[in-house]
């Protein structure tokens, strides 16, 4: 048992972490870097602390700095979050070599589930399907080429340590194979330290599905339900949602088990994702995130799970107190990543001052953010701002009170990705539910400029030339529904080069 968390993260999810200790009665520690001295997670907490410059090399990367502020705190307890460190074995070893509890699973799960070809081994085993390729790392450039011509194309040279698109090659002829072993190799060395790399089949324009696990200390292992996650740009996912529009109820049910067999085979403790990709009718196990995902919020509004509270519950050695027979999902969520990203520019980071933040409310609304009024936005970290999530009785519903709830966001200062979401609750194959992996690349035109942004800019040149029109001249212009001087306070509000 423990009543303090340090929280070895920041952002959006260092906040959510916060607020269930809060909910749950326990004190929370904050670590920050110096960028971050006034970041809401900083704010958020019950203490917190300085471990470094802005890069996160030399803060929430360093990993000794965070158990000695766990150790001069009292937090008996790390929760590392996502990303940074919350893969790492190697950390889950240092913080329990400490004496401290590291909430997530354990490290040879950590290690074993970051292997990729040994994850693929594991669930081999365990009858979980994989994609056909592959198991052990080719030795080098012609060995792949040898493995590639036996195999057929086209094919995926992917990492053998790591995922998120890195270190991931795709091959359709022969010629090709060696020079993007090559690449594929340098860029995981890079990366993940580790250069080794696999072969598999590609699935061309697969639905990325993923289900959320939970595991106790007692060894029950039980899913909550699956995500759809096919909308991504370069393999990082943009919009999220739950249930999946695709799968039946004999399908859920039959991937829901195979991630309870991929649990089970490695011991799991905690939360954590079993990913799939499924193509014509079949399904096959892509990686284990061992960890807390991005889009959780959508699986705790269909289900009604707090999956960090559940987090925390099993790290202090709660049992799970219901089975998978009372698992049920109700209604449909959906989650947009609002990111500081110029998708009219082929999503550019944006760096500056957030000078506004109006955030969208009513039923059904959730927003997760890691930002206020104030905050600066750099170049240092994820372009992750925050996370809207909605929940609505039926999928159509549900899109459109996202629809609604984009439209009443206001991030000014610095580009966001808001237009383009907004653009994709409008498209008619999203709304369908005609997903794919490649859904980015196949509608091109959604990067195009907002047309709300252009029609609210057009208003606002029109105001401008009203203004210096005599004291007779029309108080409205045509067009404009809510007023034009209520377009003009929408320009301002979006953050365009206009100071009036």
């Amino acid at each position: 048992m423990f009543d303090t968390v340090l929280v070895a993260n920041r952002g959006e999810i260092a906040v959510r972490i916060i607020r269930a200790c809060r909910e749950m009665g326990l004190r929370s520690v904050a670590v920050y870097s110096e960028a971050d001295r006034l970041a809401p997670h900083v704010l958020a907490a019950d203490e917190a602390h300085a471990i470094g410059p802005a890069p996160s090399t030399e803060s929430y990367l360093r990993g000794e700095r965070i158990v000695e502020v766990a150790r001069r705190t009292g937090a008996a307890a790390v929760h590392p979050g996502y990303g940074f460190l919350a893969e790492r074995a190697s950390f889950a070893r240092q913080v329990e070599e400490a004496g401290l509890v590291f909430i997530g699973p354990r490290p040879p799960t950590i290690a074993a589930m970051g292997d990729k070809t040994e994850a693929r081994r594991r669930m081999e085993a365990a009858g979980v399907p994989i994609v056909p390729g592959g198991i052990d790392p080719v030795s080098g450039a012609e060995e792949a080429a040898r493995a590639a011509a036996r195999m057929g194309f086209p094919l995926l040279l992917k990492a053998s340590a790591g995922g998120g698109g890195k270190g991931m090659r795709i091959v359709e002829r022969l010629r090709s194979v060696e020079g993007a072993y090559e690449a594929a190799s340098r860029e995981a060395r890079a990366a993940f330290g580790d250069g080794s790399i696999y072969l598999e089949r590609y699935l061309p324009s697969p639905r990325h599905i993923e289900i959320q696990i939970l595991g106790d200390a007692t060894g029950a292992v039980l899913h909550l339900g699956e995500r759809e996650c096919s909308i991504q740009r370069r393999h990082q996912k943009l919009i999220e949602e739950a249930p999946s529009p695709l799968l039946s109820s004999e399908e859920r049910a039959s991937m829901g088990a195979a991630a309870v067999r991929a649990g089970e085979a490695v011991g799991y403790l905690g939360a954590g994702t079993v990913e799939f990709l499924y193509s014509r009718g079949e399904f096959f196990f892509l990686e284990m995130n061992t960890r807390l995902q991005v889009e959780h919020p959508v699986t705790e509004l269909v289900t009604g799970t707090d999956i960090v509270q559940w987090q925390i519950r099993i790290a202090r050695g709660e049992k799970l107190s219901f089975g998978q027979d009372s698992v049920s999902l109700a209604g449909h969520a959906i989650e947009c990543r609002i990111t500081s990203e110029d998708p009219g520019r082929g999503f550019l980071p944006s760096t500056g001052r957030v000078s506004r933040l109006d955030l969208p409310d009513g039923p059904g609304v959730r927003w997760d953010g890691g930002i206020l009024e104030g905050f600066e936005v750099g170049l240092h970290y994820d372009a992750l701002l925050g996370k809207l999530i909605v929940h609505a009785p039926t999928r159509e519903e549900a899109i459109r009170r996202m629809s609604r709830a984009l439209r009443e966001l206001t991030i000014a200062g610095v580009e966001t990705s808001a237009p383009y979401h907004r653009a994709v609750m409008d498209e008619p194959d999203f709304r369908r539910g005609r997903l794919s992996t490649s859904y980015v690349d196949e509608h091109p035109d959604l990067l195009a400029d907002d047309p709300d942004d252009l029609r609210i800019m057009a208003v606002a040149a029109a105001v401008l030339e009203h203004r210096g029109r005599p004291p007779s001249a029309p108080g409205r212009i045509a067009g404009a529904g809510g007023g034009a001087d209520q377009a003009l306070s929408q320009w301002r509000a979006r953050g365009w080069p206009w100071t009036g």
